[in-house]
């Protein structure tokens, strides 16, 4: 009969495999627990701000109900400009009728600025992070449909962060279930490869 030292010799590899799981588990959740931590640091450093812009992502419906309820937020914010990052196919008419939109509700034209460089929700951040750090704005008010706002979050944090530039979240209610949060990790990993390296990595993305 083998004696009780042989047999917790044996057992020993399944104990070192395990021990070893663990820290991979760790090392892997790491990037994921720093970028959380950063989020709340920066929203409570970005509690003291004052914004000095309004920034709406594209993406809305034929509708434009994105767009109007930007226009009747800038009503309270007449000092403001008004930012629009969008992936328009037909820029023109979009810029157009988002105008006029603008116009009913009293808005000067002169406030508002358009951007059609994005290609996604990366990108929408990436394309103007360099205007804003420029004209020396480290606050904006950012609008979003609620089920986007996560993911946009996540990425803003990291993108716009990492220029000092804060967020103060304006969600449009949707009525819309809340996109998974395997697509605001995705994204931000993208957010921190941006960073690292200048590349989006929009090849990994294949939903906006």
């Amino acid at each position: 009969m083998p004696s009780q030292k042989a047999a917790t010799r044996k057992r020993k590899p399944k104990s070192t495999k395990a021990a070893w799981l663990k820290f991979a588990i760790l090392l892997c959740l790491m990037p994921l627990l720093l970028i959380f931590i950063w989020l709340g640091y920066r929203e409570i450093v970005g509690y003291f701000k004052q914004p000095q812009a309004i920034v709406m992502l594209g993406g809305s419906s034929p509708y434009l109900e994105r767009e109007r309820f930007t226009a009747e937020f800038a009503q309270r914010h007449p000092k403001l400009l008004i930012w629009f990052s969008s992936g328009a196919r037909s820029p023109i008419p979009y810029q157009a009728y988002t105008t006029d939109i603008f116009i009913s509700a009293g808005i000067e034209p002169s406030r508002l600025r358009f951007d059609y460089e994005a290609k996604d929700t990366v990108t929408n951040f990436t394309t103007l992070v360099d205007q804003f750090q420029a004209k020396g704005i480290d606050s904006i008010y950012l609008i979003t449909a609620d089920y986007h706002m996560r993911r946009a979050q996540v990425i803003g944090e990291i993108v716009l962060g990492s220029r000092g530039i804060d967020l103060k979240l304006v969600p449009m209610p949707s009525g819309q279930t809340n996109e998974s949060l395997g697509k605001a990790i995705r994204d931000g990993l993208r957010a921190v490869l941006w960073l690292t390296t200048g590349h989006t990595g929009t090849i990994l993305s294949q939903n906006k």
